[in-house]
Formats: structure tokens, C-alpha cells, sequence
């Protein structure tokens, strides 16, 4: 039960005031633009989009500067912004091996279709502090083509799938269109269609520490990493009044094909089976994490004992949306003065009752 609280409104006036004066920071400092945002820091802002569910690199910088950095309330205010867009059509699915690849790396075999392709990542640099970043470096520009490498490569999905040594991909019966959480309340049990647009919008931290526990032993799962992308790829939407699609525009995204053991069962031989992951922007961690967790949650399709937290469809899918629980987490701020009074009394009662029968005895 919460209580009326009068004469508020001054005091949230002058509040956001002060909000927008340290949102500013000093004015003898330039401030920061959105263009400088959404060049500079993409890979924070990448992270909006996934978890804002709209892919818009420029509203989700803007998002960043209102929030100060905040990554969760910049998700709520792009969130709350794609909730006033119309839904103009439907694209057609994506083609992923069209992607206009600039990074292609495998950890299951050395030499893939096409090699690996390192591209921009962190992941060889030595993670130590570049001092002269202080400074404005002009850094030598490594050609790489307008949209990186367009000619497609067999994955590496292919060289297992010519031994039959990996699950073939199998339409569900009936061909069912995918459900649209944003929609559709989720419902459990969840079909993956469900299940792999949760994790999407799923915050990154949360997400990362399920599937790290996949790693741990909380899971029947021995995963190999057998194809990471980042790259460009094109959204095709097919009009009524056409026959063909036409291609409207290009987004960046990373796709992730995870391979994980399974031992078989009466039904399967042994093979290896898959976990995916396809997320907006550059955002290699996000990926991974999701197409770890995205095979976790498969157990009941191959027969295997539901037991770790990352198998439970309920637990990751209801609390992996970090906007439901920071709005849970933070409505303790509101007064809840009636309610922790009724508490309070109640634990003097208790106590004097206690009390006056440690006396009597």
C-alpha cells in the first residue's frame, strides 16, 4: 500500500534541473555530440539496440547521452519510443551467407571456406591502458572495401553436415509463423522462436552469467565454437502488389553457430548439435552467451534432464529482461511507509509477547 506524498512537484522540478546540469557535466567542456556516440562508442550502443529491440544506431545513441551512460535506462527510453512505431510490413528472413563479411573467425578448425578473417576486435590486443588516447591520434586507415568481403563462404556447419556428423535444420510441423513476444504474452513452454527473441532483448550481464554457467557443469553441454561473423547484411521486404523482394537497406549484425555434444539417444545416433546467436551491431559476447543458452534451452528436445538453472525455460526467459527487474528492483524506492509500519508493529508484538513469557516462566 503506498500513501499519497503532497508537494512533490517543486522538488521533481528542481530534480531534473539538476539531472540535465550533470547530464552536461562542466561547460568548459565541449559537449559530447550524438554523431561522436554513435561513431565512437558503437559498440555500447550496439548493445541498446539488442537490448532496445530496434535497430536504429542514431536513436540508440541519443538514448546513451540522455541516459549519462546509463545502459538500462537508455533500453527503457528506446523501448518506450519503438512502442509508438507502426508496423509498416515484414521482411523477409535474413540470408546470413550473403553477409558482406568484415570479421569470420572459427575455433573448430584452422583452415575454413574462405580462411579466417580477424577484422576489428580486442581480442589481440594486449588490454592495457593506450595513454595516447589522451590525445587526438590520426591512426593509419587499413583499407578493407566499402562493405568488407561479399563473396559467400561455405559455413562451417557444411563440413560436418556432409558426414552427418552435426543435426540437420528441421522445419516444425505445420510451418508455424514465429510468435512475436512484443505482442504475445509469453507463455511456457516457450518454442524457440520465442525463446531466441528473449534472449535477444535479454540484458547482456545476466545473460553472460547463465551461460557461464553452461561452462561450469550446470548443463549437459560441451560447446566448440564453429562460426563467429560481423558483418553487413541486407533487408529484403516483398511488397503486396509485387512478386519479387526488394532490398531496402543494409544493418550490421553478429551471428554465432555454437556446436555442442550430444550423447544420443534410442531414436538419434550420437552428433553434435547446435546453440545460435544473432544479434545487432558488433557484439561478439552477446552472441556467444545467447547461442549457449539458447542450446541449454533444448535439453527437453534431446531427451535430457532439466537440472541447471540455464535449462529452465521460466527462470532465464522471466528474469533475463533487465528492464522488468530494474523496474522491480528499483520500486523499493517508492514510499512504503504503511506496509514497513504494519511490518514494525507487528515485530514489537511479537517481541513483547516473547518476552512477557520469558517473565512468566
Amino acid at each position: 500500500m503506498y500513501v499519497a506524498v503532497k508537494g512533490g512537484k517543486n522538488a521533481i522540478e528542481n530534480s531534473l534541473r539538476l539531472l540535465a546540469q550533470k547530464r552536461r557535466g562542466s561547460l568548459k567542456v565541449p559537449e559530447l555530440t550524438v554523431e561522436q556516440i554513435q561513431e565512437q562508442l558503437s559498440l555500447g550502443v550496439a548493445r541498446i539496440m539488442n537490448e532496445g529491440s530496434i535497430y536504429d544506431p542514431e536513436l540508440a545513441a541519443l538514448a546513451l547521452k540522455q541516459a549519462q551512460g546509463d545502459q538500462v535506462e537508455a533500453t527503457f527510453l528506446l523501448r518506450a519510443y519503438r512502442a509508438t512505431l507502426p508496423r509498416l510490413g515484414f521482411s523477409a528472413p535474413l540470408n546470413t551467407e550473403q553477409t558482406h563479411i568484415s570479421r569470420r573467425i572459427s575455433a573448430t578448425f584452422k583452415d575454413i571456406p574462405g580462411g579466417q578473417i580477424l577484422g576489428p576486435s580486442y581480442d589481440y590486443s594486449q588490454r592495457l591502458i593506450d595513454f595516447s588516447l589522451f590525445k587526438d591520434v590520426q591512426l593509419e586507415i587499413v583499407p578493407t572495401g566499402e562493405k568488407g568481403l561479399t563473396e559467400p563462404f561455405a559455413s562451417v556447419m557444411s563440413l560436418l553436415a556432409k558426414e552427418g556428423l552435426i543435426e540437420l535444420d528441421q522445419i516444425p510441423d505445420g510451418d508455424p509463423e514465429p510468435i512475436d513476444i512484443t505482442r504475445t504474452p509469453l507463455k511456457f513452454p516457450a518454442p524457440r522462436s520465442a525463446r531466441l527473441q528473449n534472449l535477444i532483448r535479454a540484458d547482456e550481464g545476466f545473460l553472460l552469467g547463465v551461460a557461464y554457467s553452461t561452462q561450469r557443469g550446470y548443463s549437459f553441454t560441451h560447446p566448440f565454437a564453429a562460426e563467429i561473423k560481423y558483418g553487413e547484411v541486407a533487408i529484403e521486404l516483398k511488397p503486396e502488389e509485387l512478386d519479387f523482394s526488394i532490398d531496402i537497406g543494409d544493418i550490421e549484425i553478429t551471428e554465432c553457430q555454437m556446436i555442442n555434444q550430444f550423447a544420443g539417444n534410442n531414436e538419434q545416433l550420437p552428433q553434435f548439435t547446435k546453440g545460435y546467436g544473432l544479434v545487432f551491431g558488433h557484439h561478439e559476447r552477446k552472441a556467444m552467451a545467447m547461442s549457449l543458452v539458447d542450446r541449454a534451452l533444448r535439453a527437453e528436445e534431446f531427451g535430457e534432464p532439466i537440472e541447471a538453472p540455464a535449462q529452465m525455460q521460466e527462470f532465464v526467459l522471466s528474469h533475463s529482461d533487465n528492464l522488468e527487474s530494474s523496474g522491480f528492483v528499483q520500486h523499493l524506492k517508492l514510499p512504503h511507509y504503511v506496509d514497513f509500519q504494519s511490518e514494525l508493529e507487528l515485530l514489537r508484538r511479537i517481541r513483547g509477547q516473547m518476552k512477557q513469557e520469558v517473565s512468566d516462566e
